[in-house]
């Protein structure tokens, strides 16, 4: 895997990743920035709650569950003093759809969790990380 970072200007800076995508970080004005992106710990935060959700998602396409609609609320803490890692995570996942059997999503989260999601796993190293959930019917 590759990538490629580009400084813009101040604290703002262009990453291209090795598919081809590109991402703007940037800081809020009080830390130098213009606050033209999401910061990059946003990012580390934002992308593991989407490898733990594409986990949970072919998890239950492939127990045949219909779901229609799925999200993730995350809320994080980071450590007070330098490297400010992240400490705890929480995942509140939402699965809407039509018969979701909750014990499948429950099943799903925990394969994700421990055997899955590098980006989860990694951040367990440093973070207390938590998950619950809550399955909504369609009518």
């Amino acid at each position: 895997m590759k990538a490629k970072l580009k400084w813009i200007d101040g604290v703002c800076f262009m990453a291209e990743t090795g598919s081809g995508h590109a991402v703007v970080m940037d800081g809020a004005p009080e830390g130098g920035g213009r606050n033209l992106g999401p910061r990059p710990m946003e990012l580390v935060l934002a992308g593991t709650a989407g490898c733990t959700s594409y986990d949970v998602l072919a998890i239950l396409k492939k127990s045949r569950q219909d779901v229609r609609d799925c999200w993730v609320d995350i809320d994080a803490e980071r450590a007070d003093t330098e490297p400010k890692v992240f400490t705890r995570i929480h995942f509140h996942f939402v699965v809407t759809g039509r018969g979701v059997k909750p014990d499948h999503v429950e099943r799903a989260i925990k394969l994700s969790a421990e055997k899955y999601c590098s980006a989860s796993i990694m951040l367990g190293k440093t973070a207390d990380i938590t998950h619950d959930f809550e399955v909504r019917e369609l009518d």
